[in-house]
């Protein structure tokens, strides 16, 4: 993929690269010939198990205070690529990620913005043999039909707060969706990592973080909890764009509030790392 248009990092800042796209919240595309691509990474090795291409679609419905890539939001901010394009340069990847026992993980922004393309590049995975995974919010986890899980062997679910006043204020929607969507992937047996992202002052209330140690507990699709420290390292990014980032003096987490975190999820039953 390095001759392709779009980034090769997901800390590269990609803004207006496709003016004419449509709104985010208005997209509706039954065919996906062409999707929105804000960057991708080689080589990853956090975003599901073994060596992996990592795919970072454009679009996203939430709007984190702690969001990393915030010029991932519009469809705009993406280079807009043909299905037969992404479905080429994958297939340069194809026999290491194989032989990495790695695969293709789709994130965004929210891929399920751009289903129908997400759809059509994981089908072409598959027919490659690559192992497929899904980063997502769950936020849109209704757009993903079944046939559209049937494409997936992992999904990376962000489940970014139990208390419902806490999730409308760090990421501006309805946690429900989330929650309905963790329920269906368990009732299918589809495996699953869920992420939670500790922010000091945010997320971390011994209850709130309790609701979701109770919740995912008992579903044994999940293989794994993990806790993901906030960090400052997108925070170039909001002021790039003229945002108000709220959390500009939120330090990361202290280990002993990691440790406490950590030993919440494992008192529970989960699995946690």
């Amino acid at each position: 993929m390095a001759d392709e248009p779009w980034a090769t990092s997901r800390w590269d800042l990609r803004l207006d690269q496709s003016p004419q796209a449509p709104e985010t919240a208005e997209f509706n595309d039954p065919r996906g010939d062409f999707g929105w691509i804000h960057s991708y990474e080689t080589g990853s090795t956090v975003d599901g198990p073994g060596i992996r291409v990592t795919v970072f679609t454009s679009g996203c419905l939430l709007r984190c205070l702690y969001c990393h890539n915030p010029d991932t939001w519009h469809l705009k901010d993406g280079t807009r690529v043909s299905i037969e394009r992404a479905e080429q340069a994958l297939a340069g990847y194809a026999s290491a990620l194989r032989a990495m026992d790695g695969g293709l993980t789709i994130s965004g922004g929210e891929p399920l913005v751009q289903a129908h393309f997400t759809k059509r590049l994981f089908a072409a995975a598959r027919r490659m043999g690559i192992h497929t995974a899904l980063d997502t919010s769950g936020f849109l986890g209704a757009r993903a039909d079944d046939e559209y899980l049937s494409l997936i062997d992992l999904v990376l679910l962000d489940i970014k707060s139990w208390d419902p006043s806490t999730y409308r204020r760090a990421v501006g929607q309805d946690v429900r969706p989330t929650l309905a969507f963790a329920e269906r992937l368990a009732s299918l047996g589809k495996p699953v990592w869920v992420r939670f992202v500790l922010v000091p002052g945010l997320t971390d209330d011994p209850a709130n973080v309790e609701g979701i140690a109770q919740f995912v507990a008992p579903m044994r699709n999940v293989e794994w909890v993990e806790v993901l420290p906030f960090h400052q390292m997108g925070a170039f990014k909001w002021q790039s764009m003229g945002l108000n980032y709220e959390l500009s003096d939120t330090p990361s987490p202290s280990p002993e509030l990691v440790a406490r975190v950590m030993k919440q999820f494992s008192d529970a039953g989960c699995r946690a790392r």
